[in-house]
């Protein structure tokens, strides 16, 4: 177990490197790598109002990667590492790629749709169903998301101020 955890915290620390890209845009920080065979081969970070797209979250640039460098939109073979659970989009996403493992950092009590809201990751009714970690570095993870959220309301407070 301590081996399979160290492996998960190594890809992990890599989706967090993804996560403070979108911290550094002012985006929520969130990250994600898809590893095939013991290597990165799509990374993503959520870029949704920087690229103006509902479309930008950190798993689907991730998924559009790999499935690039996979020759397939199959992921039958590959792991997903997110630090925060994903929303239904993603969640959707990631079953219809295939993606047989997803570990997470944080879950999102509010929008989560890999066990907090809704489990579309584990769901027998699809014809495609995930094995789920989660809690993988959650602390590193939620003090990322926390700190932007936090500065966040203190900008918002600060703009409300000046008006």
């Amino acid at each position: 177990m301590a081996v399979i955890r160290s492996v998960q915290e190594k890809y992990m620390k890599e989706a967090l490197r993804q996560a403070k890209k979108a911290y550094a845009l002012g985006e929520v920080p969130i990250g994600c790598v898809i590893v095939h065979e013991g290597r990165i081969i799509g990374r993503g970070y959520n870029r949704r109002n920087t690229d103006k797209n509902t479309l930008s979250h950190a798993e689907i640039t991730a998924i559009r990667k790999a499935s690039k460098q996979m020759g397939d939109w199959r992921l039958e073979e590959c792991t997903i590492y997110i630090t925060l659970e994903p929303c239904q989009m993603c969640a959707g996403a990631i079953i219809q790629a295939r993606i047989p493992e997803v570990v997470m950092g944080c879950m999102n009590p509010k929008a989560g749709c890999g066990g907090s809201v809704l489990n579309i990751l584990e769901m027998p009714q699809f014809n495609h169903q995930a094995t789920v970690t989660r809690g993988v570095l959650e602390e590193e993870c939620s003090v990322l998301l926390k700190k932007f959220f936090s500065e966040l309301r203190e900008r918002n407070k600060t703009d409300q101020n000046k008006k």
